[in-house]
């Protein structure tokens, strides 16, 4: 019989609601724990979802033997404290995008990785899903030629007064870590690393970015435009120009929901790939491979290795750097 690999999760809000949730459908996983700040917290979480061990505190999960892998669901600011935290207790760790808050922290969290030879991986879902495998396929295949342009939004309203984690700095808030970061992971794997870039960023009253306008320039000519806002509910949408047709990524490109459409006529008549979908969420496909990864004795994904992870939060620090976005964890 194939060992089951023990889940716990840390944090209990509604991102591990959703993860949760999709375990469920993850081969040789079981969910056994779950910590939160509050007992209060941890029995709801567990009660939803039948778990049996429920934990007031992060420090009693990962003090659990029986847990292998820990995924932190926690905010953005408290990701490389939370993953330093399991990584110590030698517990595996699939943590929640964006990584950490800026490069020296993802840098500390993989080196404590690799000196304790334990397995760590950013979970930004999007890299495992079948439409994002689909799309790099088809892009290898020359289907739309060379590429020459992508452009990518992102936005939604919100205020301080509905969501303090997405607007406020010192918790992390602003468009370019929370929802900007799929835009620009789109573009680093279409079109790679940008030669050049301008960068726009308007502030809310905490100083966080509420929207931020991004223009990517390449070498060879090519040009991604990436846009984020929590001003305007705007189409959540992705296309990619090339010399032989484009693709157009629909109804939330990001997510599992999306679909690929593909047009020679400059985007007049579309013929829709299919592409299989998922059986939850869609975060059951990073949580099978981290399953995965953990059956093989992997200490480091081969989809979302610590160099792409290095890649991407170096271009989001040069991104705010030029932008005029300083966290304080900076």
């Amino acid at each position: 019989m194939s060992k089951i690999i023990r889940w716990g999760i840390l944090g209990a809000g509604s991102i591990a609601k959703k993860f949760a949730a999709d375990l469920q459908h993850v081969q040789n996983a079981q969910l056994v724990a779950v910590g939160s700040r509050t007992q209060e917290t941890a029995d709801a979480f567990a009660d939803l979802f039948a778990i049996e061990k429920r934990y007031s505190s992060y420090l009693q999960l990962v003090e659990d033997k029986d847990i292998d892998i820990i995924y932190i669901a926690t905010p953005h600011i408290l990701h490389h404290e939370n993953t330093l935290l399991c990584l110590q207790y030698q517990k595996a760790v699939l943590c929640e995008k964006p990584f950490a808050m800026n490069q020296k922290q993802v840098m500390e969290m993989i080196q404590l990785a690799k000196e304790k030879k334990i397995f760590l991986m950013e979970a930004l879902w999007s890299r495992f899903l079948p439409h994002f495998i689909k799309l790099k396929e088809l892009l290898a295949q020359g289907l739309i030629g060379e590429v020459t342009a992508l452009q990518a939004n992102f936005g939604f309203k919100t205020s301080a007064d509905s969501n303090k984690r997405l607007t406020e700095i010192e918790l992390g808030g602003g468009t370019l870590l929370d929802i900007g970061i799929y835009n620009i992971f789109f573009a680093l794997h279409i079109l790679g690393n940008p030669n050049d870039m301008e960068v726009v960023m308007v502030p809310n009253a905490s100083g966080a970015d509420e929207q931020c306008a991004i223009t990517f320039h390449y070498n060879n000519g090519a040009v991604a435009q990436l846009f984020s806002t929590f001003k305007a509910n705007i189409p959540i949408d992705l296309q990619i120009f090339g010399t032989k047709g484009n693709i157009k990524l629909t109804q939330r490109f990001y997510e599992p929901s999306s679909t690929i459409q593909f047009s020679t006529d400059g985007g007049k008549n579309y013929e829709l790939i299919e592409v299989e979908k998922a059986k939850g969420i869609g975060y059951e496909y990073e949580a099978q491979h981290a399953t995965d990864c953990l059956l093989a004795g992997k200490i480091e994904s081969d989809l979302m290795t610590f160099e792409e992870s290095l890649v991407l939060i170096k271009l989001l620090d040069q991104v705010r750097a030029i932008g005029g976005l300083a966290y304080p964890q900076d």
